[in-house]
């Protein structure tokens, strides 16, 4: 490939690599020489592509990160994969834009594997508001420069708090960006909904990062996410056994004896637990909260009068 543009392309692939290549290794590959090689390089800089040079009797060529974002480069597959990618991402108007531009540039063999993975998957839109991609960016670079966030946030009743937070991971669950941290002054690790977020600057002091909770923070994560993030916690006494439940509900089930079970249920809504307890078709005790039995005596009076 001895064409200019062609031979640049193929430069530029070599260099995304993440290793340094020598000017003789470079040349070899592109079947030019070490002094074509050098003249490309510095064409790629003056695209905008920093390809940073090593000192030595060798020499060696690597591509680094510049102060913009150049051209990127990919190959059949990454191109599909950043294209489904975004395409179910729902991560509001960035993705949307990243999206389009990648689409229109996306050759036509592409475009029809891209649009027949589309047509075989559903993508359900995610409901309500999403993070915005500067808190994301912000709340990371403060984890890697472990430094204090401090900020506003607003929790599933409205309530608005002040917060300072010592920031450890964010987490992507059920389609949300979450961020869990140690919160100074809970003295305890807490679990935010990144779109509740509202940051301010400038963040606090820098901190020592701790041991995750629980020492695993996907055990953590399980147990917390599962049932402590929701407002509503219902207890259930269920008359069948542990086993009939087994798969067919997102509960903690736990046996009383061979014939009868405690359902305990986390939600935002006391309708949703209604209606996944009828799904059950079980004859069934309200234990906690008298909240819940009310809510039940209100659909069954509604029911009774529509029959």
């Amino acid at each position: 490939m001895r064409e200019t543009p062609g031979r640049l392309l193929r430069l530029l692939s070599l260099l995304q690599m993440h290793r340094d290549w020598s000017g003789t290794e470079l040349a070899s590959r592109l079947g030019v020489t070490t002094r074509t090689v050098r003249r490309d390089v510095d064409r790629l800089r003056e695209l905008g592509y920093p390809v940073h040079a090593a000192m030595g009797p060798v020499g060696g060529y690597r591509l680094g990160a510049g102060s913009e974002l150049p051209p990127l480069l990919l190959d059949d597959d990454e191109a599909v994969a950043v294209t489904i990618a975004l395409h179910t991402s729902g991560s509001g108007d960035a993705s949307l834009r990243a999206l389009s531009k990648l689409t229109r540039v996306l050759p036509s063999r592409l475009r029809h594997r891209v649009a027949a993975l589309e047509a075989s998957m559903l993508a359900l839109p995610v409901r309500g508001p999403v993070a915005d991609p500067a808190v994301l960016t912000a709340v990371s670079a403060a984890i890697r420069a472990a430094e204090t966030l401090r900020f506003d946030y607003e929790s599933h009743d409205g309530t608005s708090s002040r917060r300072s937070v010592e920031p450890h991971r964010l987490v992507s669950w059920g389609r949300r960006w979450y961020l869990v941290g140690w919160d100074t002054s809970r003295d305890d690790w807490r679990t935010f909904r990144a779109d509740r977020v509202s940051l301010r600057t400038p963040n606090g002091p820098r901190f020592t990062h701790r041991e995750p909770p629980d020492g695993d923070l996907t055990a953590y994560l399980t147990r917390t996410m599962g049932r402590e993030m929701w407002p509503l916690h219902c207890s259930l006494r269920i008359h069948a056994p542990a086993s009939e439940l087994a798969g067919r509900v997102e509960g903690e089930v736990t046996p009383i004896d061979a014939r009868t079970c405690r359902l305990e249920l986390a939600s935002d809504s006391y309708d949703v637990v209604a209606f996944v307890v009828g799904m059950l078709d079980v004859a069934f005790e309200v234990e906690s909260p008298p909240e819940l039995a009310e809510r039940l005596r209100t659909l069954s009076a509604r029911y009774a009068e529509a029959t």
